[in-house]
């Protein structure tokens, strides 16, 4: 059984910001696979589905972002997912917006989401798919920009980058971290 968890807060309020954008994978996933409707349990809404003979728990947790591993936990332990088959994904200001990258561990980089389930649950190790949103303008602080919507020049990178993330989801699950990585992070600098 694999878990695929985007990250975002709950709430008409958030609908559309930057820091919502794992959601957004979540659901073109939903709609992809044609997952039933998400029931809320584990603190999160989950929809069951399949994928080439793979059963896939799509979770979209409601704890608020800065409490993500309260229920990344909860899902982890109750649906008996391996870390392994655990992909996680959420926005990134330090990558350019609509960029996606995948990596199979490392630190938060200051994401609050990633650091609440990496203190969950006591590693860094578990895979990761992140959405570049880009660099706030200077004068507007990290965590209020990534709260703000999506700047209209950038809607259309977005939008594109949340269908790719879903193929990259995808490939992760039928594939491995290792194809998704080798087709979905061409281009950028770094091969981690």
């Amino acid at each position: 059984m694999f878990l695929i968890a985007g990250l975002g807060n709950p709430g008409k309020k958030y609908q559309g910001s930057r820091h919502n954008l794992g959601f957004r994978v979540v659901e073109a996933l939903s709609r992809r696979l044609q997952a039933g409707k998400p029931v809320q349990k584990h603190r999160a809404l989950c929809a069951a589905a399949e994928y080439k003979g793979q059963q896939v728990i799509l979770a979209q947790p409601l704890t608020y972002m800065n409490r993500s591993g309260l229920a990344v936990i909860e899902l982890l332990r109750n649906y008996h997912v391996d870390l392994s088959n655990f992909l996680v994904i959420f926005d990134d200001l330090d990558l350019p917006p609509g960029a996606i990258r995948l990596r199979k561990k490392g630190g938060s980089a200051g994401h609050r989401g990633i650091q609440s389930i990496i203190d969950a649950l006591g590693t860094a190790e578990f895979s990761r798919l992140r959405i570049g949103v880009g660099k706030p303008p200077p004068f507007i602080e990290g965590a209020r920009y990534v709260l703000q919507q999506i700047e209209p020049s950038d809607r259309e990178l977005i939008d594109e980058a949340v269908e790719r993330a879903a193929e990259a989801a995808l490939l992760f699950v039928s594939e491995g971290l290792e194809a998704a990585m080798n087709t979905y992070n061409q281009g950028l600098s770094s091969p981690d």
